[in-house]
């Protein structure tokens, strides 16, 4: 006879198997639908909603008994690590403009001219912001 998952069992006490299918299964359906969008508009969400996305964020680390990364973390991560591979490809239509924006003593990014709030808090600021703020802004690029 199959056990059934009890939640209140805790990893090690025979639901491995299951707690890595929930991983699994979190990581592939509940991640990639919370997280599609988060690199457009991570920026300009609001605390409340930001508040919300945590909040079932650990709800379903508890069920899959793991300590998952919070909301901020992740856009953080997936807006870097985009920026990072725009810059990396000189066909995208972003590298060119990315790539005059860049400072030849430090590596580090100019910031866009951004006279608006709302146009503060889209993806290329941000990302610029995060760029210069992480230990990569002095890296070298290879060449194209």
């Amino acid at each position: 006879m199959r056990e059934k998952y009890d939640p209140g069992r805790k990893p090690g006490e025979g639901n491995e198997i299951v707690c890595k299918m929930l991983e699994i299964f979190y990581q592939s359906v509940v991640a990639s639908a919370l997280f599609f969008a988060a690199v457009c508009w991570g920026g300009s969400i609001r605390a409340a909603d930001t508040s919300r996305i945590n909040k079932l964020i650990r709800k379903a680390g508890s069920v899959i008994g793991i300590k998952l990364d919070p909301f901020e973390a992740v856009v953080e991560r997936r807006t870097l690590n985009r920026l990072l591979s725009i810059m990396d490809n000189p066909t995208h239509p972003l590298h060119l403009q990315l790539d005059s924006q860049r400072r030849s003593f430090s590596n580090r990014l100019l910031q866009l001219p951004c006279h608006k709030d709302r146009y503060w808090k889209t993806f290329l600021p941000t990302a610029i912001t995060l760029y210069n703020k992480s230990p990569l802004a002095g890296r070298e690029l290879s060449a194209p």
